[in-house]
């Protein structure tokens, strides 16, 4: 795809996908903007780098839509040396767009092959001060506390441990649930053991590793 073509793409899915779902924070949009999402793609899915759909990476794991990753952006509102955790890697993307708004990344994947992969992509986008963790983000989280909490893959039901790592005022994004349908929610650090929690939006997300399923009742 011809460069004025890959930039024309990347201008529609702000345009037509990102903004109509309420992503109007404007350094949000500017990191959109400036990291190349298709380099973040793998090779053979190079054309569905701006599509409106969830991206295969490997081992059963995808990038987020972009208006999903957009929403997570905005709600986490990272600010320069902000104290950032992402539990899954994945293609390393949305940790370039958490770095580039200024945090203080601390990324942990599960599988070494996709950290290898995210590490030589954002060292070709200059990002070298992003702390990349080959582990079990859930069973071994990362000392904190944290400004921001992503997590990139869904869990089945709510797991409050996270929301322990955040700082006063931290903010920590995950989706809950089971398809077809899950609840996107921002929970808030509003005290020393008080939290505000806000339902986004309804999505679909792949889960994450690992995460024991609810129990079902049986008849």
């Amino acid at each position: 795809m011809q460069q004025n073509a890959v930039d024309q793409a990347r201008f529609n899915m702000i345009q037509q996908q990102i903004r109509p779902w309420e992503v109007l924070d404007g350094r949000v949009i500017a990191v959109l903007a400036e990291v190349p999402r298709e380099h973040f793609v793998p090779e053979g899915y190079k054309g569905l780098a701006f599509a409106d759909t969830e991206i295969p990476i490997g081992h059963g794991q995808h990038m987020m839509a972009p208006k999903v990753e957009g929403r997570l952006l905005q709600a986490l509102d990272v600010r320069p040396g902000s104290q950032v955790l992402e539990i899954g890697t994945g293609s390393g993307y949305v940790t370039a767009c958490l770095a580039r708004l200024g945090g203080q990344v601390t990324s942990v994947e599960i599988h070494g092959d996709l950290l290898d992969e995210a590490r030589g992509r954002l060292s070709d986008q200059g990002i070298s001060d992003v702390e990349l963790v080959n582990a079990d983000g859930l069973a071994a989280i990362p000392d904190g506390p944290f400004d921001a909490i992503a997590v990139t893959g869904s869990l089945p039901m709510r797991d409050d441990r996270l929301r322990h790592h955040l700082k006063a005022g931290g903010r920590l994004f995950l989706v809950v649930g089971e398809p077809p349908v899950m609840d996107a929610l921002l929970i808030t650090r509003v005290g020393d053991n008080a939290w505000k929690e806000e339902s986004l939006f309804e999505t679909e997300l792949a889960p994450l590793l690992n995460v024991p399923r609810p129990e079902r009742f049986r008849f």
